[in-house]
């Protein structure tokens, strides 16, 4: 499926299931989770990806690994990178599977986590900013300096093909178990990984909705206004989710096929992290439990109801409950992040005893 390059270059094709079929047996093949507590507070059953079990911890290693493939296949000697975090990551592994030499710039606040991962993967690491603008400056300069050339985290077509990969294997695997998805809901930042999903369910009934945090909301901005707007990003705790405006390429996608955007906040996230922990004993970065924040936000709001069902009798209608898909995005977080929440897991469990 080709998209206009936003720069004026012509067709860019990005093939989402070309890329799954690369990527099969190159990165982990997630499994697919539920949890009846979840099913219960979203009244639907809901299908969760678990990408932070992801080589690389997340699934930017698809699009990272696929895009890093096809440039060393071209003869290109290294690569360059920018990103708040799981991109680089990703892009630094592929670049040493490939024997490639890497730089990624991440911003000053990176989490430690990210950081340590891509200068453990032999990257270079250069700190520059807290901006996209920033970082793709100094990316800009070390490709010009190098000859290397830069595989953007949110406007590169292989990069989107990689990312939406994982919704094409959990779209595929619903249907394979007979309870194929109504809905695919995919955390925000730069709008790739949402991008790829609206690829990977083109042709079916599947309505994608992307997750953002309040106040970093890029995307929901851009939709209103019909061109992507920048924001500046409020702090939140899902780092990940917070680039200052949606990519131009994954735009053109987005604008006419992604359903809707919800926006959630930092409470919302941290009870959609505890409920993976406590429920599924899965640990996923705010940033990915931000997808599971979105769909219970759309529960919450009777989006997810089925028209359908609510006319027949109860025992039939069970049967017919929608199936929402959710890509737990990724798991590279910080511990002290993870203690400070489970702890006040703990002290919801002990409130609930008592």
């Amino acid at each position: 499926m080709s998209h206009t390059d936003p720069s004026g270059a012509g067709p860019v094709p990005i093939d989402v299931p070309e890329a799954a079929r690369w990527l099969a047996g190159r990165v982990v093949r997630t499994p697919v989770l539920r949890a009846p507590a979840i099913d219960r507070l979203a009244g639907a059953r809901v299908l969760l990806k678990a990408e932070n079990l992801q080589a690389g911890g997340s699934y930017k290693m698809r699009g990272g690994l696929y895009a890093v493939s096809r440039l060393a296949a071209a003869g290109h000697g290294g690569v360059v990178a920018q990103s708040t975090g799981n991109h680089a990551v990703a892009v630094a592994l592929a670049a040493r599977r490939f024997e490639l030499a890497a730089t990624v710039v991440l911003p000053v606040d990176a989490a430690a986590t990210k950081v340590a991962r891509a200068r453990a993967a032999g990257a270079r690491v250069v700190l520059a900013g807290t901006t996209v603008e920033e970082r793709l400056a100094v990316a800009r300069r070390v490709r010009d300096e190098t000859g290397y050339p830069i595989v953007d985290a949110y406007d590169h077509p292989d990069v989107i093909a990689g990312q939406g990969s994982a919704s094409l294997e959990l779209i595929e695997e619903a249907e394979r178990a007979g309870t194929p998805l109504d809905a695919l809901v995919v955390p925000v930042g730069g709008g790739g990984g949402a991008a790829g999903a609206c690829l990977a369910a083109a042709g079916r009934p599947i309505e994608v909705y992307g997750v953002e945090p309040h106040g970093c909301d890029s995307l929901a901005r851009s939709l209103a206004a019909g061109r992507p707007v920048p924001v500046t990003p409020a702090p939140t705790i899902a780092d990940g989710l917070r680039p200052s405006c949606v990519g131009e390429l994954p735009f053109t996608v987005l604008r006419t096929r992604l359903r809707g955007v919800v926006r959630v906040d930092d409470d919302e996230i941290a009870e959609a992290f505890r409920l993976l922990l406590l429920e599924l004993k899965m640990l996923a970065e705010p940033s990915g439990a931000a997808g599971l924040a979105g769909a219970l936000r759309l529960a919450a709001a009777g989006t997810l109801r089925s028209p359908a069902a609510e006319r027949l009798p109860a025992a039939v209608a069970g049967a017919r409950r929608r199936t929402v898909g959710v890509v737990l995005t990724g798991g590279n977080v910080e511990a002290e992040l993870v203690a400070r929440l489970a702890a006040a897991a703990r002290l919801e469990e002990e409130v609930a005893v008592a």
